[in-house]
């Protein structure tokens, strides 16, 4: 049996602009997700996906052939992504599956799919080291994306993530705040939804290179943070001028506007993670507002 696993994925500065070129301080998590293959005389891929509590939320049968991945009958969107995956792959390396009879293989996420840590981004690593192919490409030829998410993957300690004519740059970088018991992970209770933010951003575009500048030197004042201070300083710094670039209220703002800490959406804005400053009284704050997912900083970080 081989077995293959990615780390899941935080991303703290340079949301949307990491796009477009701009320095991002990025995250590996405790929580993934692992791919196991065993070999089979089914002449069938037999695919099944579990949760973090090991129940199966997507099973799927695939006829082997010579040269391409069929789903016997399955149509829906799961299905025919894992096919885009695989099929992507076997392109990109030609002898992948050759000679293979049959697999039955197994997913499994560490965290909650609602989370947004990753669960596309670690199966596409995870199928990258299976198949022998580079994950980014595999990556940009079946979706798209920064890529961010991939290097984080691959990576056990903090990264600045960018994009040089168009090919990824992984920084290790030392990001390990002495304050760290005093940040949280706050879970939003939605899966973010960015299409208004994302279709601000295109508009802006042209305005992008003074952007891009600011918040290349916020990235570096997160990682250089001796005090909470200078964090809250940074954080609300890189909210305002992303906020001025979608032309979208601060999650702070939106949800918690009398919270006595800094509040920092994580990625695209409207869901999944913020990063919160606080103290002991933080998880009841959020817990008091419906907000039940409160991870200390120590928790999530790998």
């Amino acid at each position: 049996m081989k077995k293959f696993y990615s780390n899941g994925k935080l991303l703290l500065t340079g949301e949307y602009v990491v796009l477009d070129g701009a320095k991002a301080l990025a995250i590996p998590t405790k929580y993934g997700q692992s791919l196991s293959i065993a070999e089979t005389d089914t002449n069938h891929i037999k695919w099944q996906s579990l949760d973090h509590k090991g129940n199966v939320w997507f099973k799927s049968d695939l006829l082997l052939n010579t040269d391409r991945f069929l789903a016997t009958s399955q149509k829906d969107e799961t299905t025919q992504t894992l096919v885009k995956l695989l099929s992507e792959a076997n392109k990109l390396n030609p002898s992948f599956l050759a000679g293979t009879k049959g697999l039955k293989v197994t997913s499994k996420l560490d965290f909650p799919r609602n989370w947004g840590l990753g669960s596309s981004s670690t199966l596409i690593n995870n199928i990258a080291q299976w198949a022998g192919v580079d994950a980014y490409q595999l990556l940009w030829n079946a979706f798209s994306g920064s890529g961010y998410d991939i290097a984080c993957a691959q990576h056990d300690h903090p990264i600045i993530y960018q994009l040089k004519d168009k090919m990824p740059h992984v920084e290790k970088t030392l990001f390990d705040p002495t304050f760290k018991d005093r940040l949280y992970f706050v879970h939003l209770n939605e899966k973010q939804n960015s299409r208004e933010g994302i279709a601000h951003y295109r508009k802006a575009k042209a305005l992008l290179a003074p952007f891009i500048q600011q918040i290349d030197e916020v990235t570096e004042q997160f990682i250089k943070s001796r005090s909470l201070n200078d964090l809250k300083m940074a954080i609300e710094l890189h909210e305002r001028l992303i906020a001025d670039l979608v032309k979208l209220p601060t999650v702070k703002e939106r949800l918690f506007p009398d919270y006595f800490g800094s509040i920092k959406s994580l990625g695209a804005w409207g869901g999944d993670f913020v990063l919160a400053t606080g103290d002991e009284t933080t998880t009841n704050y959020f817990k008091e507002k419906g907000f039940h997912t409160v991870i200390p900083y120590k928790d999530m970080v790998l």
